[in-house]
């Protein structure tokens, strides 16, 4: 046990590596490219449908997409959110050592939790826009958009978004673990919540609109969940990343208006 307290940072960063892995490898279960409705009929769905009918809102129906959702969060979200985790766990392991915090392994993982509780909400959230937009007739069954206004104002939102002062202001906070921990550092479990709460609330503020880009891709399309994740790390993290998210911006602008002028 003392082996592993010195070697706490390893720790963390095993179980969120694990965390993660066990995300995507349930992903990986039950995502498809979005080509093909049969080929997103893994673990997550069991129902028999005539060809060309959407999955019946039932219960049973409702249950699983909030959990696909929210795996969906978890392993896009917390490869990005891990600097922070980890800058987090260090700093309250040596509140520790200090005597100042006798609980840092469960103010660790009351952090994270915080984190995490944001993107289950948004992933509720994003059950019930999923449903309406079934409703309406705007979801094919392969869950993605069969409406091109629909996917063309997405991609404008969302590039749109990109260049907003709120994205900007979001942003910053998640690109600086120090600021952010030095700015709203909170004692305690209770205290380690709340931070993870008001990051987890920066994370959401910042990719949201992003996420939202699932129902344009396809909602258990790997080639866009794994673009999507590999593009919120890098204009987090990546000293060129303002730039990118910039670049994008104007990529994601110039296909929605693409998308619609063909309609």
């Amino acid at each position: 046990m003392e082996t592993l307290l010195r070697h706490e940072s390893a720790v963390v960063a095993a179980a969120l590596i694990i965390l993660i892995l066990l995300a995507w490898l349930a992903l990986l279960g039950g995502a498809g490219t979005g080509m093909d409705p049969a080929a997103m009929s893994g673990w997550w769905i069991s129902l028999d449908l005539p060809a060309g009918e959407s999955w019946p809102w039932v219960p049973y129906y409702w249950g699983i997409a909030f959990l696909m959702w929210a795996v969906m969060m978890v392993a896009m979200m917390l490869p990005s959110a891990s600097p922070m985790v980890l800058l987090y766990a260090r700093v309250v392991r040596h509140a520790e050592r200090q005597g100042r915090d006798l609980r840092a392994g469960a103010s660790i993982a009351a952090f994270a939790a915080g984190y995490l509780a944001l993107w289950i909400l948004f992933s509720a959230l994003a059950v019930a826009l999923q449903f309406g937009l079934e409703r309406i007739g705007l979801m094919s069954v392969m869950m993605s958009s069969r409406s091109v206004a629909l996917s063309g104002a997405l991609l404008i939102a969302a590039g749109l978004y990109q260049l907003s002062p709120l994205k900007t202001v979001c942003l910053e906070h998640c690109r600086a673990p120090a600021a952010f921990l030095a700015a709203h550092w909170r004692p305690g479990v209770a205290g380690a919540w709340r931070m993870g709460l008001r990051h987890g609330a920066y994370c959401v503020g910042c990719c949201a609109i992003l996420m939202l880009l699932l129902f344009v891709g396809g909602v258990m399309n790997l080639v866009w969940i794994a673009g999507l994740t590999v593009f919120v790390a890098l204009e987090k993290y990546a000293p060129f990343g303002e730039g990118v998210a910039k670049a994008v911006a104007a990529l994601l602008i110039a296909a929605g208006v693409a998308l619609i002028a063909m309609t």
